[in-house]
């Protein structure tokens, strides 16, 4: 299929921001190299760990791949910095915590842009035991994207979203003035204000590990909680309602 709509000559570049993760890193940079899509590009941004990350990556280093440690202020501003040193057509996430569901999801997602109305492609997201990583905690079915469901709180899972480099050329990256919700906020202007075209591929395509940066303890749910009825309001696609509805949500993914 890929040689007829010849998606297998595009070129996907997977940003991975990382700092003292020596314990996932090696299966987050494998889960990349073992995808099937011939044009993968895996730009890696350490913020100068101090564990034996480095020192791992470096043995698992291909010429596809492309790593920098250097300083920097934090989850998005590594994520940007990465961005900016991506080279691909399609650029997308894969975060030290996380891996591929199987070694088709780039070709997938390659074959899904291969329709050039499409500027995103998104999937579903399951959560997994940080201690056993075929355990499911949490299954985040995502569904087909309408512009109606934002105002009930309705995101793509970010992990899975992969955007044409246009989008960010276009809308812009993530805003650092947000420690724990500049996905949210972005993915909002990209759909609100960029009206960008997502196609939804119907099946699992990344894993996370729970235990997340904006889930660890009550004081950074609040936060989080704020940021979002920030990006709510900033954006334009709702309230208190919109935040409430966002929350809630979740419930049933744990079922």
């Amino acid at each position: 299929m890929e040689k007829l709509d010849g998606s297998h000559k595009m070129k996907i570049s997977v940003v991975t921001a990382v700092y003292n993760r020596e314990s996932t890193i090696a299966q987050a940079v494998t889960s990349v190299q073992r995808q099937s899509h011939p044009k993968v590009e895996h730009v890696i941004q350490d913020g100068g760990s101090t564990d034996r990350t480095l020192e791992i990556i470096n043995a698992l280093n291909l010429r596809s791949t492309s790593i920098e440690s250097r300083k920097d202020k934090g989850i998005y501003d590594a994520i940007n910095l990465g961005i900016s040193r991506a080279t691909g057509d399609v650029i997308g996430l894969m975060h030290s915590d996380d891996f591929f569901a199987h070694h088709e999801v780039l070709a997938k997602v390659a074959h899904a842009f291969s329709d050039p109305e499409v500027d995103g492609v998104y999937g579903d997201l399951q959560y997994v035991s940080s201690l056993d990583d075929s355990r499911v905690v949490r299954h985040w079915k995502s569904g087909e994207y309408h512009p109606s469901k934002l105002k009930s709180g309705w995101m793509p899972p970010h992990p899975t979203l992969f955007l044409r480099r246009s989008v960010f050329e276009m809308w812009g990256v993530y805003d650092t003035d947000f420690t724990i919700a500049a996905d949210y906020d972005a993915m909002l202007r990209y759909l609100v204000k960029g009206k960008i075209e997502i196609a939804y591929i119907p099946e699992v395509l990344v894993k996370m590990r729970v235990g997340g940066e904006s889930n660890r303890s009550l004081g950074r749910i609040i936060q989080k909680s704020r940021e979002d009825f920030r990006a709510i309001r900033r954006n334009n696609v709702g309230g208190l309602g919109t935040l409430l509805s966002k929350n809630t949500s979740k419930i049933r993914q744990f079922f």
